[in-house]
């Protein structure tokens, strides 16, 4: 598992440095899906073109990760800036390129077993990096 978050880890940088910073990068392990992970992922510039960000970041995951570690994953899903779930759980957890590991928690109405958030914070504070 450690070697599977450390390559989303430097995807998420990789992106980053490419596209544009996160508001939210983190894998979410829901308790109605246990055994797979969802990514969930939120910036300014997935909102211009949500279906040509979600094939970017697909193919990212695709070119880095082992068929193995693809099947470990669920979906990716794109969160809305003004979802009002992202703006608690960037309050929550301010991170840039790290690790926060939750468990047990409810995000977006759905109780989640265990969260591995990579990249957490407000518009506010990505602008201004």
């Amino acid at each position: 598992m450690t070697q599977f978050i450390d390559k989303l880890r430097k995807i998420e940088e990789e992106i980053t440095t490419e596209k544009g910073s996160f508001l939210l990068f983190a894998l979410f392990l829901r308790d109605d899906a246990p055994n797979v992970w969802d990514l969930l992922v939120s910036a300014p510039w997935i909102e211009e073109d949500n279906m040509g960000a979600l094939r970017y970041i697909s193919k990212k995951l695709n070119d880095k990760l082992t068929e193995d570690e693809i099947l470990n994953l669920s979906k990716i899903v794109i969160i809305d800036q003004s979802n009002p779930g992202l703006e608690a759980i960037t309050k929550a957890v301010n991170i840039q390129h790290g690790l926060v590991e939750i468990k047990d928690s409810d995000f977006f109405g759905l109780q989640i077993k265990h969260a591995q958030i990579i990249t957490s914070g407000s518009i506010a504070e990505i602008t201004h990096k």
